[in-house]
């Protein structure tokens, strides 16, 4: 078949790769920059350069259960990144986001790409819970905008079918939209290939490209076209120890494709380096025709043990070699590169998801605060009536553990941000007055369902024998964690709690989450606004909410715990101090 006529496609038109390299003295000239260029829970990332609007980056990332879902982050310099909207914002969007079940299902691994004036997100919504073999569990969508700028412009999605995720693109010049993906590794494991209408999701028959070297779920496929051969970029190996980029490439796209001889062609398996799990990769250039990738990296070292911000978006150089294959530099903290000129447009300190700022909720939500699935209508209510400069938060019957620690369908009510520093400081204020017992209003070190920390003020009866008001419901501090699945070193803490000291009753409370150092959390608890009463109350472990795909939420929750309580918390002062980021 005829190749199509871009040096880089979809991320970049064919007067791109034609641009000199910038250059100093004859050399290109490198500048510092610091991985992870997104902290937190930023995984698999999907990056492009879009000349037609103004010089600027484009990056897509996974957000599995989180809502809004799909963020994505530009900027002008590669150093300097704002979160400019999420694809998926809208519960008639995608209103089975609702249903999944599992704490690792969700939005999977979106490809972002632009084509013909178009922005397009290409991605799976994964139903844990149902066959693996068939099509129930995949949902292949297509989201697409003429304007990423603008959050309300993303489109309801095509759906189109096939077995599989990891969905990825490519516009040949025969007309054709030729669409890589994952087959389940369980069953006829490889990365598969189809044309389909972007406009009805019609699909032809797949046809097998690369099963590639070997490695556990080949996946994450990425199709390029360079000097007359079809380059497919896979990641194998699953997301663990043994993630890993691999290479093939091919004179027709639809194969057959011979494998680097050097594969893989980007790993941190079997080293020392601080960040591991390094794979699921993207390729695009700059505007001077340098050519970058990005990839997903855990900072857990080779022990692989407390890494609570889970997978994060981490980016290298990248030079293509005379023999026809690119070669990445290897991922580490500290990074050198042909950076374009600075430009901070996307640099707004407020609007950075960890700058410091104290919230105080008196116009609306910020724009960075998530959820953990769509939230319920009327849960969350800024400055109600009576309660100025607040945030109330409607009880949810189920608690953060839900149904089993995967199922939710009737919605939780908790409100985060993501965690985006190794130590920071979290804290509110939360006035809460129970009345019924297991009323409870909270903070949380929140992974998912089945991995969370959590300080609440809970109603419960008071079993002090010697008080007047024995077994009557008085408030306490309740202090429990929940982490299952877990490897064999994580051992879940006993439960504290204790009786909330009553010169501190009727009155809010600050509670507050520390991360005091690589491995612990502390929690406190004393009168707000009174810092030198606050009190430690329990510590918790980072191994507890280091699994899965995703990384940690830290942010505020209210449930009945499947009783009638209806008493709204009301949260204000929120704020999250950065204070220190690990590197190496």
């Amino acid at each position: 078949m005829a190749p199509v006529k871009s040096l880089l496609l979809p991320a970049a038109t064919a007067l791109l790769a034609l641009v000199a390299p910038s250059t100093a003295n004859g050399r290109p000239k490198e500048s510092t920059y610091y991985n992870p260029i997104f902290s937190g829970s930023y995984p698999d990332p999907s990056c492009i350069f879009v000349e037609e609007w103004d010089d600027t980056f484009f990056c897509a990332s996974s957000s599995f259960n989180i809502f809004p879902g799909i963020p994505i982050h530009a900027s002008k310099d590669l150093r300097n990144w704002k979160t400019i909207s999420n694809v998926l914002t809208r519960h008639e969007q995608l209103p089975d986001l609702q249903l999944t079940n599992g704490s690792t299902s969700g939005i999977w691994a979106p490809t972002i790409r632009y084509h013909d004036k178009t922005f397009y997100v290409f991605t799976t919504l994964v139903h844990d819970k149902m066959d693996i073999t068939d099509g129930s569990r995949w949902d292949n969508i297509i989201f697409k905008t003429k304007n990423p700028f603008d959050e309300e412009s993303w489109s309801t999605p095509v759906h189109f079918n096939f077995t599989g995720y990891d969905p990825s693109p490519f516009w040949h010049e025969d007309g054709k939209v030729y669409m890589s993906g994952a087959h389940p590794w369980q069953v006829e494991p490889g990365v598969y290939q189809m044309v389909v209408d972007l406009e009805t999701g019609e699909t032809s028959e797949k046809v097998s490209l690369w099963n590639g070297t070997g490695g556990l779920a080949p996946e994450g496929s990425h199709t390029f076209y360079r000097d007359g051969w079809y380059y497919l970029l896979v990641a194998e190996g699953g997301t663990g120890m043994d993630h890993m980029v691999t290479m093939a490439r091919s004179r027709d796209i639809n194969g057959p494709y011979e494998p680097n001889p050097d594969n893989p062609i980007l790993t941190n398996a079997n080293t020392t380096e601080w960040f591991q799990t390094v794979g699921h990769a993207d390729l695009f250039q700059d505007k001077s025709g340098n050519w970058w990738g990005v990839a997903l990296s855990t900072r857990s070292g080779p022990e692989y043990r407390t890494y609570p911000m889970g997978r994060e978006t981490v980016m290298v150089p990248v030079k293509w070699e005379r023999n026809g294959w690119p070669v990445f530099e290897p991922v580490r903290g500290e990074m050198r590169g042909p950076l374009p000129r600075e430009n901070r447009k996307f640099a707004q300190p407020d609007d950075c998801p960890s700058a410091t700022k104290t919230i105080d909720f008196r116009k609306k939500i910020p724009d960075n605060f998530v959820y953990w699935r769509t939230p319920r209508e009327g849960t969350y209510t800024v400055s109600e009536r009576g309660h100025p400069n607040t945030l109330s938060l409607k009880p949810s019957h189920l608690n953060l553990t839900a149904l089993d620690g995967n199922y939710a369908e009737t919605g939780q009510t908790f409100i985060a941000v993501r965690q985006t520093d190794t130590l920071f400081t979290y804290s509110v204020n939360v006035e809460f007055e129970p009345k019924e017992e297991e009323e409870e209003a909270g903070v949380s070190v929140f992974l998912s369902m089945n991995h969370h920390i959590d300080l609440g003020i809970v109603n419960l009866p008071d079993k002090n024998t010697s008080s007047p008001t024995s077994g009557s419901l008085i408030p306490h501090l309740r202090f429990r964690a929940e982490s299952f699945p877990a490897e064999e070193w994580v051992v879940a803490p006993q439960p504290v709690i204790e009786l909330v000291p009553e010169a501190w009753r009727g009155k809010p409370l600050t509670l507050e989450i520390k991360a005091i150092n690589l491995t612990h959390y502390a929690f406190s608890a004393g009168p707000a606004n009174s810092e030198f009463r606050r009190r430690t109350i329990a510590y918790g472990a980072g191994d507890l909410v280091s699994w899965g795909f995703t990384g940690t939420l830290i942010g505020a929750y209210a449930t009945n715990n499947g009783g009638e309580g209806t008493t709204k918390a009301y949260l204000s002062n929120w704020k999250y101090t950065p204070q220190s980021q690990f590197r190496d």
